[in-house]
């Protein structure tokens, strides 16, 4: 890519997208195109086929997606499925078809097998059975990264496809019903520090920045002071800085072909954390004072997924923001954007 590359980033609203467009223009990238959901809906064929043949980016992230937690995952499976394969097929499809020099797909470390051995290797896809809770997301993943193989096998494009772990960041999903784990725990203990301060103006200011809560979560908050989290607290997760992701998908744009990369490639930090050490350090950034009630009735999710980042490290890339600065940046961020 050069400074006048025309350059098309496909979610450019969403946690890395937004993120992808600010390490753009940072490094002086002038021709950017972006388009809201409103303006293209990227599961419709037509429309996604016209974008390409008007605009005829020369560089595509491919970082659009409908993406959510356990819950959400659950709850919505066959919007999952349809939703995220009508990205995949339509972008890489048109891409192709109107000479797109590079695209870089952007998946997720739910595509490996629940009791993937750790850290999980690339070379793990497709060798043992899904988590079941987020396999319909996974699954559509998956199918992404063979398209791009295969485009590539086929019509001798330059396609690749970059697997991040668990992000978080600004302008992550903050839902309570909809949301990944992080931004759940950062929003239910920021509410519960509301709640306890009786600060029931900021706690409007939230809800109208961040969307509704569940009434009987704040009856709750009120009369417990307790905060009630899904499962045991005992998976292991890692997370990465969603302005570390972008720093990588720049990286792998700029300085390595299909080729270098091979099928896909692991973005990670090669550290992990329990949820219950998790949500002990999230309330001790808030400073909330709310007790913790683990629903062990709830499902857990995968055990643990911690990704290999060998690959990625062996060609000069290494994560930059540990968990804790990640975390204080992350709240600074979410307070501002609250209006606290």
């Amino acid at each position: 890519m050069n400074r006048d590359s025309f350059i098309y980033v496909a979610g450019h609203r969403g946690l890395v997208g937004s993120s992808i467009v600010r390490k753009l223009e940072e490094q002086g990238f002038r021709n950017l195109i972006t388009r809201t959901h409103t303006e293209l809906d990227l599961t419709c064929q037509a429309a996604t086929d016209l974008f390409f043949k008007e605009y005829r980016p020369e560089y595509v992230f491919l970082a659009a997606a409908k993406v959510g937690g356990i819950v959400a995952n659950n709850t919505y499976k066959a919007q999952f499925i349809y939703e995220n394969l009508a990205i995949a097929c339509n972008v890489i499809h048109s891409a192709h078809t109107h000479g797109t020099k590079k695209l870089l797909n952007l998946g997720s470390s739910c595509i490996y097998p629940r009791l993937a051995s750790q850290p999980i290797k690339e070379d793990c896809l497709l060798t043992d059975s899904l988590e079941p809770t987020n396999e319909p997301y996974a699954v559509a993943k998956i199918a992404a990264i063979k398209l791009c193989r295969y485009y590539n096998e086929q019509y001798g494009c330059n396609f690749i496809s970059g697997m991040p772990t668990n992000l978080y960041g600004p302008n992550d999903n903050f839902d309570l019903e909809t949301s990944h784990v992080l931004p759940a725990l950062l929003r239910k203990f920021h509410m519960s520090k509301l709640v306890q301060d009786g600060n029931t103006e900021q706690l409007e200011k939230d809800i109208r920045r961040f969307g509704p809560v569940d009434p009987e979560f704040l009856q709750h908050l009120k009369e417990k002071q307790e905060v009630i989290l899904w499962g045991t607290g005992a998976p292991y997760r890692e997370f990465l800085y969603n302005d570390d992701l972008a720093d990588a998908c720049l990286f792998l744009m700029q300085n390595h072909s299909a080729q270098d990369i091979g099928e896909f490639i692991n973005i990670g930090t090669g550290m992990d954390t329990t949820i219950k050490e998790l949500a002990e350090l999230v309330k001790e950034t808030v400073g909330a004072e709310a007790a913790i009630h683990w629903d062990a009735g709830k499902p857990d999710g995968t055990p643990r997924k911690l990704l290999d980042i060998g690959k990625i490290t062996s060609l000069g890339w290494q994560p930059k923001t540990d968990l804790r600065t990640g975390l204080l940046k992350y709240y600074e961020w979410y307070k501002k954007e609250s209006g606290c």
